[in-house]
């Protein structure tokens, strides 16, 4: 049985290891296919074919260490020609109670692909934070996953949209499995909720994305903590960029991590932060959804296309979605 598991684990790596060196060689695509293959290629040889079980054993071992170390320091950047969407990358000054955020995405959509970019600055009171609002949003019609998206709401009627995102490079598409293997840098995207939210509930038609709005029930306290933990997490991505992955630092994870640090999950290991479609659920049985509603009421309420997707104008957005 001992030696079953070894093998699977040897096996594992053997897979990971051989695509890994495709992507840490790239963008020499040549070069990196021979590279994988005759990675691929010769650890079973070596596994096979050497008469000394445990000099093959070592071998294949630190050829494994050589990879996942050389995987560990592909360095990310924040210096790429990157898609308009993402080019951007805010900051924030903190003084005091008066945090002020460079760089907040206002884009003025006539299709999704077709807008006129707009960046402002705007300092916000901390004393004045008092809501908290918790986004999902489905594309394709599926439901077991979704793209998560935090929303600050200020007494004053200003509402700050936070998004986790890939910073795409100009013709760079996202795949699945380039997101295992550092091909794409992480974003924070400050922004009005009539860019970030409305681009999703208005203006994506080819793959449309159904969109849910949930207030959350956490004390004017507590949400201040989120924000400063997250202005925190904004900063050092503007300094020190760190790159996507699809399971472990994606646009959930990566909210969720920042989220969890004031409002802890009754259970850490919960099924749903993989499958984040179903953290709405999540949320719901651990009392963080500020709603007297059923669950499947709920969901039905707060399907937010329902008050919008009909009107394309920016005007009073945010009252709509609260409705």
């Amino acid at each position: 049985m001992s030696n079953m598991f070894l093998n699977l684990i040897l096996f594992v790596f053997w897979l990971w290891c051989s695509v890994a060196i495709y992507f840490i060689i790239l963008p020499d695509k040549l070069l990196a296919s021979m590279v994988a293959g005759l990675f691929a290629l010769v650890i079973p040889l070596v596994f096979f074919l050497v008469a000394k079980r445990n000099l093959a054993l070592v071998l294949i071992i630190l050829a494994y260490i050589v990879v996942t170390i050389a995987w560990m320091n592909m360095p990310a950047s924040n210096n790429r020609d990157w898609m308009p969407s993402v080019a951007k990358s805010p900051y924030v000054i903190t003084q005091g109670n008066q945090v002020t955020v460079h760089d907040i995405r206002n884009f003025d959509y006539r299709t999704e692909t077709n807008f006129t970019e707009n960046y402002y600055t705007k300092t916000y009171d901390l004393d004045d934070l008092e809501s908290l609002g918790f986004l999902l949003s489905y594309w394709g019609g599926g439901t077991t996953f979704a793209h998560t998206i935090l929303s600050f709401g200020f007494s004053n009627g200003d509402y700050l949209a936070v998004s986790a995102e890939t910073r795409l490079e100009k013709g760079e598409r996202q795949n699945l499995i380039s997101g295992f293997f550092n091909q794409y840098e992480m974003i924070y995207i400050l922004a009005d909720e009539r860019d970030v939210i409305r681009l999703r509930t208005n203006f994506r038609k080819l793959d449309p994305e159904d969109v849910y709005f949930y207030p959350t029930m956490l004390s004017k306290q507590k949400i201040r903590q989120v924000f400063e933990v997250i202005m925190a997490r904004v900063n050092k991505l503007y300094q020190e960029p760190e790159f996507y992955n699809t399971i472990t630092h994606n646009c959930f994870t990566t909210l969720r991590a920042d989220f969890n640090a004031i409002a802890s999950p009754k259970n850490r290991f919960d099924w749903r932060i993989i499958a984040n479609g179903y953290s709405d659920q999540m949320l719901y049985e651990n009392g963080v959804i500020d709603t007297e509603l059923s669950f499947p009421e709920a969901r039905e309420y707060f399907h937010i296309n329902q008050y919008v997707s009909d009107d394309n104008s920016s005007e009073d957005f945010s009252l709509k979605i609260r409705h």
